[in-house]
């Protein structure tokens, strides 16, 4: 089954990823339908412990009756409300099975928040979870030069002068059900609201396939803490914009000397627009006797 948008709003893509990228089968998808697909999640999602025991729910009337925000349901009882043929919703799941840790630290902070100001209410923190959690991304990077032309929305030098780099020194893990959704829906290249995040460059490298991160569990445990310690995500001026289709080798555009230029989702730096330095992650390695359990520090 081919995954339909919430809205209905399918359709072909215009712009094509290669096979390498997040991005690749997005349109050949399976959304979460029937009873035997959410068992399908349900067992691996119980799989990887913590309380409360996760699982996804089919969203109805009688669901939303109990009167709790979508966040406090997870809070509280574990229960992912799912929209059955939804891929934005089946595309969330994915990334919860994938990223548990970071989720669970978005979710947590939500509900704090939701608490203190009410569901009616959003904090500025609230809004920098959201764009993370929909459309984010963590940029692990090595190089002054690599944050210097990001910092001024230089997509040639980024992408074009530093494309060995990539891979190398500068990878992206993709966060974002929404990224994945977007691509699949609308004609427009996906950009990422992402994090920087300073590492060795061995470690990226050890990583990286065509610069793509799929998961590195004990750093992203790292940066689980500092979300839900508020050290990150406390303002949506935290994240940067990364258009995704100018990553080498993600895209056939790329190869084009125009495409920076032509695409909408390269655009030129906003004035006055000044970004945070790249939080540094140092310190990683495995604590005796706890198997995914990181000593880390993250310092602006």
């Amino acid at each position: 089954m081919h995954a339909t948008h919430c809205d209905d709003a399918s359709g072909s893509l215009r712009h094509r990823f290669e096979v390498a990228t997040p991005f690749a089968d997005v349109e050949t998808f399976s959304p979460i339908t029937e009873p035997a697909d959410f068992d399908r999640f349900n067992v691996r999602l119980g799989a990887l412990g913590g309380r409360p025991c996760l699982r996804l729910a089919a969203q109805t009337p009688e669901m939303l009756a109990d009167g709790l925000h979508y966040e406090e349901r997870i809070a509280r009882h574990g229960v992912i409300a799912t929209r059955p043929g939804c891929s934005h919703d089946a595309f969330n799941a994915e990334i919860w099975l994938r990223h548990c840790a970071l989720k669970r630290a978005m979710n947590a902070r939500q509900v704090a928040d939701i608490a203190r100001v009410g569901p009616k209410e959003r904090t500025r923190g609230q809004c920098a979870l959201t764009h993370f959690d929909e459309a984010g991304a963590i940029v692990w990077l090595d190089g002054s030069d690599l944050v210097d032309a990001w910092d001024a929305h230089d997509w040639p030098s980024l992408f074009a002068t530093h494309r060995d780099a990539w891979g190398s020194r500068i990878a992206v893990t993709v966060i974002g059900h929404a990224l994945y959704d977007y691509a699949l829906a609308h004609r427009e290249l996906p950009v990422a609201k992402a994090l920087a995040v300073r590492v060795d460059r061995d470690e990226i490298a050890a990583r990286s396939r065509t610069a793509l991160i799929t998961e590195w569990p004990e750093a992203e445990q790292a940066i689980a803490e500092a979300v839900a310690t508020r050290r990150l995500l406390t303002d949506p001026q935290e994240l940067r914009p990364l258009p995704l289709a100018g990553i080498p080798g993600w895209h056939a555009g790329g190869a084009s000397g125009t495409f920076f230029e032509t695409e909408p989702c390269f655009r030129p730096l906003r004035p006055g627009r000044r970004y945070p330095k790249p939080s540094i992650l140092a310190g990683l390695r495995a604590c005796e006797g706890a198997e995914n359990a990181v000593v880390s520090a993250l310092a602006r």
